[in-house]
C-alpha cells in the first residue's frame, strides 16, 4: 500500500515551495533560465501529448467501452452510463489534460507578462495591490487596522461602535 496521490501531490508543492524561496527572482538572469526551463517543460509535454495522439490514432481501437461517468460533486444523482470507443475515450482524455495544460500557461502567462509578477504564488512580500506597480508605494485610503467594533465596549454600557462610526461619518474619508 503506498502513498495516495494527493498526499504525494502536497509532498511535492510544500517541496517545491521550500526550494523556489532559495532561488533569487530578482535577479534577471536567473529569472530567464527558471522561464526557458518552463517553456521547456511545456514543449516536452507538448510532444508527448502529440506521441499519444499519434499512437490512438495508429492503433484506431473501436471496441465498444461502457462506464458510468460520475455525477457532478455535490450533486445528489448518480451517475450516468456512457457507451463510446476506447479511441473516442482516449481522445477525449487527452483533449481534457491539453485543456488543463494550456489553462495553465494561459494563467502563468497572464501573471508574467500582463500583471509582471514574477515570483512563484505564495512567495510574494509585497502587498496584493502592488503586484503590478512595485516599484510605487502602496496609497491605502483605509489605514489599518480599521476597528468597527471594540470588544471592551461590551462590557460597558456604550453601543460598542467607534464614535466616527456612532456620529455617521465615513470609517474611510476619501483624500
Amino acid at each position: 500500500m503506498g502513498i495516495s496521490p494527493q498526499i504525494t501531490n502536497l509532498m511535492i508543492i510544500l517541496g517545491m515551495m521550500q526550494v523556489t524561496k532559495k532561488i533569487p527572482f530578482e535577479d534577471e538572469n536567473v529569472l530567464n533560465i527558471v522561464r526557458a526551463v518552463y517553456i521547456g517543460s511545456n514543449l516536452i509535454i507538448a510532444g508527448i501529448y502529440f506521441y499519444i495522439q499519434l499512437q490512438i490514432n495508429k492503433k484506431k481501437d473501436m471496441t465498444t467501452l461502457k462506464y458510468v461517468e460520475p455525477a457532478p460533486m455535490g450533486s445528489s444523482e448518480e451517475g450516468k452510463l456512457v457507451t463510446t470507443t476506447i479511441c473516442a475515450y482516449d481522445l477525449n482524455q487527452l483533449r481534457q489534460a491539453w485543456r488543463g495544460q494550456l489553462m495553465g500557461v494561459a494563467m502563468m502567462s497572464f501573471m508574467h507578462l500582463y500583471m509582471k509578477y514574477t515570483n512563484p504564488p505564495g512567495h510574494s512580500e509585497h502587498h496584493p495591490r502592488q503586484v503590478r506597480h512595485r516599484e510605487q508605494p502602496v496609497q491605502d485610503p483605509c489605514p489599518r487596522p480599521r476597528c468597527l467594533w471594540r470588544p471592551q465596549a461590551t462590557l460597558q454600557a456604550g453601543p460598542g461602535l467607534h464614535e466616527r462610526h456612532a456620529a455617521g461619518r465615513r470609517l474611510c474619508p476619501e483624500r
